[in-house]
């Protein structure tokens, strides 16, 4: 039986809760084959980001036609792309396949530590934005990119509307950063599907927004809708921060095998 395969464009966490190790954790727990495009190699612990060194862009690109060319994808995932030429260079790439993309707009780490260079936000924008089936910005992110900042529910909307203004077809806005319940709006600026889930008191959540976006291209690769892929990695997501652990000295990750120690 083949299994649906999903390709990861990323940066490298070396402490393996976020980045491209969270994806391949993801993917792997979701029952699909994940394969990978390393964009940056980050020295990353529980405690921050020491150091990043982003890829030449033919590196980049060399990975990607390696993987799309020989063995085919059935959704790609971005997540950290450091620059304005490598993200100018992903999102010619994934235009040009014929697959799902779910982008995850890393701008800044857990820890608040710079992912991308601000001159690239005009690339997201203009470039990256336009190429996603989903975009799954966090409420930092939203104001990055759009200037909109949230304060409450009542906000998501307007943020909504403002990243779709970008060109992707569906947004995802991550409410976590509010508080009470957490909060999220899925909308492709007609239909509407809010998503809830209780927060958990818990700081040890290094990785959640690679580990969601990855689970929703996941879900895409089985032939999922985007309502029905971005409902079951909330789940999913939801668990696995339940289950966030301690490492090291500072924010631990969330635990992508919790299913298989329920």
């Amino acid at each position: 039986m083949s299994l649906p395969r999903v390709l990861t464009v990323a940066g490298s966490d070396s402490g393996g809760g976020a980045g491209i190790q969270a994806d391949l954790k993801t993917m792997l727990a979701l029952g699909v084959h994940g394969m990978s495009v390393i964009t940056a190699v980050t020295a990353q612990n529980s405690v921050g980001v020491q150091g990043a060194w982003e890829l030449p862009a033919e590196a980049v690109r060399a990975q990607y036609r390696s993987v799309v060319d020989d063995i085919g994808v059935q959704a790609v995932k971005t997540g950290m792309l450091a620059s304005a030429e490598l993200v100018e260079t992903v999102a010619e790439l994934i235009s040009g396949t014929d697959a799902p993309a779910v982008v995850d707009p890393v701008g800044v780490s857990k820890h608040g530590d710079p992912l991308l260079a601000a001159t690239a936000l005009d690339s997201v924008r203009t470039k990256l934005l336009p190429a996603a089936t989903v975009a799954t910005p966090n409420l930092d992110e939203v104001a990055q990119l759009t200037g909109v900042r949230v304060e409450s529910e009542d906000d998501l909307r307007r943020a909504a509307a403002a990243v779709l203004a970008h060109g992707p077809r569906w947004v995802l806005i991550k409410g976590g950063h509010l508080a009470g319940d957490a909060v999220d709006l899925l909308t492709d600026g007609s239909a509407e599907h809010w998503l809830r889930a209780p927060r958990h008191d818990n700081r040890h959540t290094h990785g959640t927004g690679c580990t969601l976006a990855s689970a929703i291209a996941s879900g895409l690769a089985k032939g999922l809708s985007v309502p029905e892929a971005v409902t079951e990695a909330k789940e999913y997501v939801t668990g696995a921060i339940a289950r966030g652990f301690a490492l090291g000295a500072g924010i631990g990750p969330v635990d992508h095998g919790w299913r298989f120690r329920s």
